[in-house]
């Protein structure tokens, strides 16, 4: 009898950790669910922040010093003169001219500025300089202290 007790106990005991087991196995994924929206909801909009598009001609002396310093790699940086905020995104070394850089979007977020930027190639059939060029942009917008993220 007492077998039969202890093997009572240990079908028990599995089938309760089958049941952790199993209660694990969907809590997680909600969990991951949950988190996820609350992500969602950090980068929702407020409200579309009006920029200008500048000429590296038209940035301040040392803006136009750190894109100097950078523009042969990739690179994402901001530079903030305490009225202005300037964003800008490099592409790197392209093998020929005709790009042209597209700011899709530019928003503010509870937390954050939120800026997407889209590179385009030469058009077929459009000729372009056979030279190296460095596309990028400067965005110009109002000054916010808040972190920009680079989508």
């Amino acid at each position: 009898m007492n077998r039969t007790e202890s093997n009572g106990a240990d079908t028990y005991a599995r089938r309760g950790g089958r049941l952790s087991l199993l209660a694990l196995l969907f809590l997680f994924p909600v969990m991951l669910l949950c988190a996820c929206t609350l992500d969602k909801a950090d980068d929702e909009k407020v409200r579309d922040l009006e920029f200008t598009v500048i000429g590296e001609g038209d940035a301040p002396q040392e803006l136009k010093e750190l894109i100097g310093q950078k523009k042969t790699q990739p690179f994402k940086l901001t530079y903030s003169d305490d009225q202005n905020l300037y964003i800008v995104v490099g592409y790197g070394p392209q093998s020929t001219g005709g790009y042209s850089i597209t700011v899709n979007e530019l928003y503010l977020t509870d937390n954050s500025i939120v800026i997407d930027t889209e590179l385009k190639g030469p058009e077929k059939g459009e000729p372009a300089a056979q030279e190296t060029s460095y596309p990028l942009v400067i965005v110009k917008t109002e000054y916010l202290e808040d972190p920009v993220v680079f989508k």
